[in-house]
This record gives C-alpha cells, sequence and structure tokens, in this order.
C-alpha cells in the first residue's frame, strides 16, 4: 500500500486504497462525452489510471483506440479491447506519443508534489505534436462540503465521510461505498488546488489550459 491509503470490502484492494469488485460494479458517467466532444473523432488515447476500463470500454465503443495504463494488474484484468501496461503512472515511458493524454480520477491531486509532477511529465512525455491532455479535477467544495452523501439511480449509497489535515496542505480523505450486499472503504491523500495552483502545476510541467471544458471547471482541455 502507499502511505496513508487503505481500502476495505470484498476482492482485491489496490495500492492506493481502490477495490477492484467496487470499481466493477461503478457505472460510468458523462466523461465520455465530455471527452468525445473535446478530442478529433478516432484519437488515439493513453488513459492514466484506467482501473478496470469503465472509461475505456466507452471510449472504445466511441471510436477510438485506447492504451490503457494502470500500476493494479487485478484492475487491468478487467479491461477488454484495449492495450492495456501495468505501471505507475509517473514512471511511464513508452517512447511513442498519443493525439490524447487522458488524466481522470483527480489523481492531479495526489498528495505527494513529487508524484504529482511525475504523472504531468508522463502526459507531456507522450503528448504527440498538436496533441491534447484531459484532466479532471476535484470540485471547488470537495474538501470543505463533508460528510456528504450521494444515492446513486443504480441503488448504492457514496458517502465522502471526512477530509482530515495531515499536513503540508494534504487532507486524509475517508470514503464509503454501501451496495444492498457489500461495503467498501478506502481512504487517500489528496492536495486540494486553487485554479491557480492547479494551472502553476500545469505551467512547471510546460502545459498550459486550452480551456475548461466544463461550467464547473473539473473537466480541463490542456495544451
Amino acid at each position: 500500500m502507499r502511505e496513508g491509503y487503505e481500502g476495505t470490502g470484498p476482492g482485491a484492494i489496490t495500492p492506493d486504497g481502490c477495490a477492484v469488485e467496487l470499481y466493477s460494479r461503478l457505472p460510468v458517467g458523462a466523461e465520455p462525452d465530455i471527452i468525445a466532444a473535446a478530442v478529433p473523432a478516432g484519437a488515439r488515447v493513453l488513459e492514466l489510471g484506467s482501473g478496470v476500463g469503465r472509461m475505456t470500454h466507452a471510449l472504445l465503443e466511441r471510436g477510438f483506440e485506447v492504451t490503457a495504463v494502470d500500476e493494479s494488474a487485478e484492475m487491468l484484468e478487467r479491461v477488454r479491447g484495449a492495450r492495456t501496461i501495468c505501471s505507475p503512472i509517473e514512471k511511464l515511458d513508452l517512447g511513442e506519443t498519443f493525439d490524447v493524454v487522458l488524466l481522470a480520477s483527480f489523481l492531479v491531486h495526489a498528495g505527494d508534489v513529487e508524484v504529482r509532477q511525475g504523472m504531468l511529465r508522463t502526459c507531456v512525455r507522450h503528448l504527440a505534436e498538436g496533441g491534447c491532455v484531459l484532466i479532471q479535477r476535484e470540485g471547488a467544495d470537495y474538501h470543505t462540503n463533508v460528510p456528504r452523501e450521494r444515492v446513486d439511480p443504480a441503488g448504492f449509497t457514496v458517502r465522502i465521510v471526512s477530509a482530515e489535515p495531515v499536513g503540508d496542505g494534504v487532507d486524509s480523505v475517508h470514503a464509503e461505498y454501501v451496495f444492498p450486499d457489500a461495503v467498501w472503504t478506502q481512504t487517500f491523500r489528496t492536495r486540494p488546488l486553487t485554479r491557480e495552483q492547479f494551472e502553476e502545476a500545469l505551467g512547471e510541467a510546460g502545459l498550459r489550459v486550452d480551456r475548461y471544458l466544463t461550467e464547473d471547471r473539473m473537466w480541463v482541455r490542456a495544451v
């Protein structure tokens, strides 16, 4: 396990506390449509932190060519129809470039600054000329609107139970996923970033915001 990360519940748990069985159950939301609207049709996509392939499979259905990267072999075993690579994102170097590099799941908020910097360098290293990086940020009230819960139409409840400071601007977030037949928890570290701090972090990696893709500014197109 990565330091400060923990997960409980049935099945395999990844180094960052994610439960493979849980993520196999979670439905995909509007993300594939947001991505498809922001990039050329049929683009080659490098998906960093693909997990079990929730977005991978939706992007494949929309005609994209996807290479899925995750540090968990158990997660990648669930991916179908895409090339898969097992590697920590911050250490990835494939020696090739892609039209689109995707860094979703709030990974840009890694508590460890060096990990975040490594992830963004990986994005730049694999970006083809004229390509773009799509990044998912946390919502503005993610760390302050706690506790909170959401009942999904699919019949399960997501609770963000707490977000507690652990020093150096990092919070320890505890989440619960309650299904009728099982409960999973995840504890992870995340660094809140204002819009200015986020854009500064991109600039350090040689990226800049091209545009925010959603009204809440959670999805970003960077070049």
